[in-house]
């Protein structure tokens, strides 16, 4: 039977112990969705494929990477792609555990757009030990995340939901840094796509964890490659958060989002680039609204010129 949606992700190497507990967490929770969800788990790194033939899912190992072997969204979600026709993909991180409204959303949403990306905020939760998934597992998670659960703030995404026509071409952004993400909200408003933030429709969760297992054990955000994929996306006008959602799903519904206060002036302020589709312009109204930012990139680049023309 051809799967409604495909879970795809390019998990962390299963070598530190704590990081593979939670990714088999994650990765046994998206099994429990039904016979009706395909999982994927995408590159070679190590353990991945003996995870993948432990649970019983997909496995693609022969990833695209970059000159510093990180492997590359582009290559993720077209392997993913091409492993059935579903007609529904998401991107989730290999640290989230997700519930059944998790495609109980997706497949509603599908009925009312054509073109969509759903996101949406997490939870954040220490989980010290294996998920036990007995008949009552999401209950008892969902009653922990009431208890010491915390929610994220309001940023990325940890998970995309998007049709199958969606998406079909994407920089060579590296997975795992940041910006790629950022620009999928960037790329669906500019295309015009509905981009429905189910923060409250879809709880996930995140489960804790250190940085170890990147270069020198920095957060995503402080590493070379992240510049790189903010200039890869277009550069900094490209950074969308779920501010620039403009959807939400509630009680079987999409409802545009009413921009008040801030929200209507970053709406103004990103017009030229979801609506106009102009770079230029772009640059323009973000100098308008943010002055100071403007004239501190402006002599940073100019900066990184002159040390350069030395060079």
């Amino acid at each position: 039977m051809q799967p409604l949606i495909t879970i795809f992700s390019a998990p962390k190497p299963f070598r530190d112990e704590h990081i593979s507990m939670i990714q088999m967490n994650a990765i046994r929770s998206w099994q429990q969705l039904g016979n009706q969800v395909a999982v994927v788990l995408i590159g070679d790194e190590e353990g991945i494929r003996e995870a993948a033939e432990e649970l019983g899912v997909g496995f693609i190992p022969d990833v695209a990477r970059n000159s510093q072997g990180t492997p590359l969204i582009s290559s993720i979600f077209a392997l993913a792609r091409s492993s059935n026709e579903s007609p529904l993909l998401a991107y989730v991180n290999a640290d989230i555990i997700l519930f059944e409204d998790f495609i109980d959303v997706a497949l509603k949403v599908q009925r009312l757009a054509e073109k969509f990306l759903i996101v949406g905020q997490r939870f954040d939760l220490d989980v010290k030990s294996p998920v036990r998934f007995t008949s009552d597992w999401q209950i008892r998670l969902k009653e922990q995340v009431k208890i010491s659960g915390r929610y994220h703030p309001r940023g990325g995404s940890d998970y995309f939901i998007y049709a199958r026509a969606c998406f079909q071409q994407i920089p060579e952004f590296a997975v795992g840094r940041a910006g790629w993400d950022n620009w999928m909200f960037y790329e669906a408003r500019r295309q015009g796509w509905q981009v429905v933030d189910a923060t409250g429709s879809i709880l996930i969760i995140h489960q804790d964890h250190d940085y170890a297992h990147l270069p020198g054990g920095q957060a995503h955000y402080r590493l070379p490659e992240t510049g790189e994929n903010v200039r890869l996306a277009g550069g900094k006008r490209t950074i969308f958060t779920l501010q620039d959602a403009n959807y939400t799903f509630s009680s079987g519904k999409l409802t545009r989002i009413k921009k008040r206060g801030k929200d209507f002036w970053r709406e103004v302020e990103i017009f030229p680039l979801t609506k106009l589709k102009s770079r230029f312009l772009g640059n323009l109204t973000f100098g308008l609204f943010h002055p100071r930012k403007a004239i501190q990139e402006i002599r940073a680049f100019l900066y990184a010129k002159r040390v350069k023309a030395v060079k």
